[in-house]
């Protein structure tokens, strides 16, 4: 297998080299060679690692169509999909996504902030015809991930409201615009 001069002296593999410059001819005929969809360079980033970076979702594509693991890690412990996020690249981390959630027996990495609240007038919670009559005189009340309302910001401690029913997530999801940010969220 060919390989390519890197920045720090090390010789990469032409695969990694190609997506790592944005060559997508250079990564095709790799590909088509039979190059290691799994081979790391120096700095341990696989091709698959780098066109997440760049965002290339064109080299990102057939990668995985030839077996780049999308949940791999290298030493810096960040899947592809997490460097896309990072890199804000939204449409190479919704390929990356749709990859590592399609992997059988592989559970799918939780893509919501949790534990997570949002603090709200302790007016607005009164608006909901269920809300129980002393449900707090604070100025502020928190809305936890689970639904749950709080005197404090710390989920669990000094709870207000735990009758989450079906009436209730409406309310907070119309009424109060109430969601936990998903990774995307995160993205510019």
């Amino acid at each position: 297998m060919e390989r390519t001069q890197s920045t720090a002296g090390d010789t990469d593999p032409v695969l990694v080299a190609a997506a790592r410059s944005g060559d997508l001819g250079a990564l095709t005929a790799a590909l088509a060679d039979g190059a290691d969809v799994h081979a790391r360079d120096g700095d341990d980033w696989s091709a698959l690692d780098w066109a997440a970076g760049r965002g290339d979702t064109a080299a990102v594509r057939p990668l995985l169509a030839a077996g780049a693991a999308p949940h791999a890690m290298g030493r810096e412990a960040r899947r592809p999909y997490e460097i896309a996020l990072a890199a804000g690249r939204l449409e190479s981390a919704r390929e990356l996504r749709a990859a590592e959630d399609a992997l059988p027996g592989v559970p799918a990495p939780r893509r919501t902030w949790e534990p997570y609240c949002r603090a709200y007038p302790a007016a607005e919670f009164g608006r909901f015809p269920g809300w129980p009559a002393n449900g707090g005189e604070e100025e502020m009340l928190y809305l936890h991930h689970d639904l749950t309302v709080t005197r404090s910001l710390w989920h669990g401690e000094d709870v207000v409201f735990d009758a989450v029913t079906p009436e209730w997530e409406r309310f907070c999801r119309e009424t109060l615009a109430f969601a936990v940010p998903d990774d995307f969220d995160l993205m510019p």
